[in-house]
């Protein structure tokens, strides 16, 4: 039984987790932080110098504050952190602004947020967005980095897992497995896709169609 509840949660571990950690760990800084969604501090090793907030308590948050009205001035920190925030937002450009107000000019913003992806946290899940929504939420801001967090196969994968993960099989318990397991070995297949396409006529050559989210790094000009 050990052995198989440890099956069973290699299966569930999330798999937008392993990229999204590499991404914020590879913007480490010990620069003045703002950890925006703080939570239980995930990030906390990588941004030693980080004032942690969130709207509900938890470990180490230090400041309880709504994003989209922060009562911090401005040109405060030289790192914007805010992972998995914004499609909870419902003014998430008012968030943006507040972000950029915040920020020492030259400060870097450290984004992550969803695209293709199941309704999670409800119901406090508003909004989806794509590359291009992301640019113009963040048009004052000079972009570094924007990339898909998986590929579009990898995308189908991550849905499987979270059909096995959000939803109650009909019958045995064994179906949630098969959802787990099918995530799992869809993963290896992304090199079957080749060129991909912005338009059902095959027109306009675009990168990642599907992908379940963004990491965005930007910089406020300064």
């Amino acid at each position: 039984m050990p052995l198989l509840k440890r099956f069973s949660r290699a299966l569930s571990a999330k798999l937008t987790r392993i990229t999204l950690d590499t991404f914020i760990e590879a913007h480490a800084s010990t620069g003045r932080t703002l950890d925006i969604g703080a939570q239980n501090g995930p990030y906390a090793a990588w941004f030693p110098n980080r004032l942690a907030v969130d709207i509900k308590r938890g470990t180490g948050v230090q400041l309880l504050s709504d994003v989209q009205a922060l009562a911090l001035a401005d040109n405060t920190f030289d790192v914007v952190v805010c992972t998995e925030v914004l499609e909870h937002l419902p003014e998430p450009q008012t968030a943006i602004h507040e972000m950029y107000r915040v920020l020492k000019p030259g400060g870097t913003l450290i984004l992550t947020t969803r695209f293709l992806f199941p309704i999670h946290d409800a119901p406090h899940d508003y909004f989806r967005f794509t590359r291009y929504g992301l640019q113009y939420l963040l048009r004052r801001f000079e972009m570094v980095e924007l990339k898909e967090e998986t590929t579009t196969v990898g995308t189908l994968a991550v849905l499987l897992q979270r059909v096995g993960m959000q939803t109650q099989p009909r019958g045995s318990a064994v179906f949630r497995g098969i959802w787990l397991v099918a995530a799992q070995l869809m993963r290896p297949w992304s090199f079957l896709v080749g060129q991909e396409f912005g338009d059902s006529r095959r027109t306009v050559p675009v990168r990642g169609i599907m992908t379940s989210g963004y990491h965005v790094c930007c910089r406020k000009p300064g």
